[in-house]
């Protein structure tokens, strides 16, 4: 029998994007992890880690559509938020994602109000937008399993853009000013590139900026993020207002912790004139 949207929302452990809403407009800060490694296992470990969010990489992974399904079905056991990072602003891809049942969405590199107007479009049904209604086709219905859907779709989701160049940094007030953002997440690593210092976000141009855009959005009132793979970046960011923090990755988790691991076992170097193990 069809569930309304509230039957559903309380019947699911996934965490409900009225939800993350809501601990957001309380001023609440929430961690998150990247899963990158295209893989459903990996993103139900970290759905199990305490995490608050899980972001699904389609920008610089591997990622294909039924891949992310597959995690977004592993992370729906789990308590953290499920934010997908689409691969473009291509109104298409936005659309699929959405009906995939993407519960967040992010878009990157937007520099306009334009853009982000336009991205605002591609996820809302018409009167307002251009999406497509794909009906009993989406899983986001759960093939019309939520009777209610298509008229409060809306609420299902929640729709966060990248800041990721100096013409996003350029166009922030007019991109915090459109209606249907929740929120603008800030990309240190492309900012960098965008200003000049290509490989080195750390640079003081390049922290001066993120953290001008995060002061800027919390002016105004609106959700700010940014990637943070260091403690003492993610600190900074967070007292400079930051709300939604993405402080590692399942890839870069993996490549550091072996490492680690295995250096344990490295011999100590010898000093000068030290007898050697012969035996």
């Amino acid at each position: 029998m069809p569930l309304r949207l509230d039957e559903f929302e309380a019947a699911s452990p996934a965490l409900a994007a009225r939800t993350w809403r809501e601990r957001l407009a309380g001023g609440d800060v929430l961690l998150g992890l990247w899963v990158v490694s295209s893989s459903p296992t990996v993103a139900e470990i970290l759905g199990a880690s305490g995490a608050d969010w899980i972001i699904i990489d389609a920008e610089h992974s591997t990622n294909p559509l039924p891949a992310i399904v597959d995690q977004l079905r592993a992370l729906a056991a789990s308590s953290p938020f499920a934010v997908v990072r689409a691969a473009s602003k291509d109104p298409l891809e936005l659309a699929r994602l959405l009906d995939a049942g993407a519960p967040g969405l992010m878009v990157p590199m937007v520099e306009s109000r334009e853009q982000a107007e336009a991205v605002v479009q591609a996820t809302r049904y018409p009167p307002r937008g251009r999406r497509g209604v794909g009906g009993g086709f989406a899983r986001a219905t759960r093939w019309t399993g939520i009777s209610d859907y298509i008229p409060r779709a809306e609420e299902t989701f929640s729709l966060i853009v990248q800041i990721e160049s100096l013409a996003g940094i350029q166009a922030l007030d007019e991109i915090l000013d459109v209606d249907g953002v929740d929120g603008i997440f800030i990309g240190p690593a492309d900012l960098a590139a965008s200003l000049g210092h290509l490989g080195n976000p750390r640079h003081p141009d390049v922290q001066a900026a993120v953290e001008g855009a995060i002061r800027k959005a919390v002016e105004v009132g609106a959700v700010a993020g940014v990637n943070a793979f260091g403690v003492p970046d993610a600190l900074r960011y967070r007292d400079a207002g930051a709300q939604l923090l993405a402080v590692g990755a399942d890839v870069t988790l993996l490549t550091s912790g072996s490492a680690g691991l295995l250096a344990q076992f490295a011999p100590a170097e010898s000093g000068p004139g030290a007898a050697s193990d012969t035996n």
